[in-house]
């Protein structure tokens, strides 16, 4: 491989056809050739599949374009630092009143920001039937919880290095630590 030419990834999603990228992603899934070739190509039978997908994997283009999406993950996902972070603010600086008109008086859904959407974790929502005079009504309930605030502040805290180390001492059980230093023939008692 030291012999082949080394693409940029630009280069690289030139070179191969549509096929051969969707191969390569589904590769590094589970490293299965078999499978990806099946995914890549319809290719229903198991052996025409397993034959092939070893053959795309000798291909210099192919073992390149899988070695950089497998070196470079957080990028083949979308994922960075920044946007790790701002999922997280998100959840961090959220409100329950961010979702209500009033107190007791809930937005629309639909009405709701992305951001403000991001921070629900689950909706729970409940009929019940409740006669009055006479007069049956039906009452929806509906209960909204958001990711914990708590949580995401202490993970922002982790991610932007605002906590100090925590110094432990796990070997005295608490008893305070003599010190011996010898020098020459002598010890010294700290």
């Amino acid at each position: 491989m030291d012999d082949q030419k080394q693409y940029t990834l630009e280069e690289l999603k030139e070179e191969l056809n549509e096929k051969q990228k969707i191969f390569a992603h589904n590769y590094i899934i589970d490293w299965n050739a078999t499978r990806s070739y099946k995914k890549a190509y319809g290719e229903m039978d198991d052996n025409v599949a397993a034959v092939c997908g070893c053959k795309l994997l000798r291909i210099a283009n192919v073992k390149q374009y899988i070695n950089f999406i497998k070196n470079n993950l957080e990028e083949e996902a979308g994922v960075s630092k920044l946007r790790v972070l701002n999922e997280f603010t998100k959840i961090a600086f959220s409100s329950i009143a961010h979702l209500h008109n009033t107190w007791i008086d809930r937005k629309e859904f639909e009405s709701l920001t992305d951001d403000q959407k991001a921070s629900i974790e689950s909706i729970d929502t409940k009929t019940v039937t409740i006669n009055f005079n006479e007069e049956t009504k039906e009452v929806e309930y509906v209960k909204i919880k958001l990711y914990s605030k708590l949580q995401a502040n202490i993970e922002i805290k982790k991610m932007l290095g605002y906590d100090l180390p925590v110094k432990s001492d796990i070997t005295s059980g608490g008893e305070k630590i003599t010190q011996i230093i010898k020098w020459g023939d002598k010890e010294i008692i700290l």
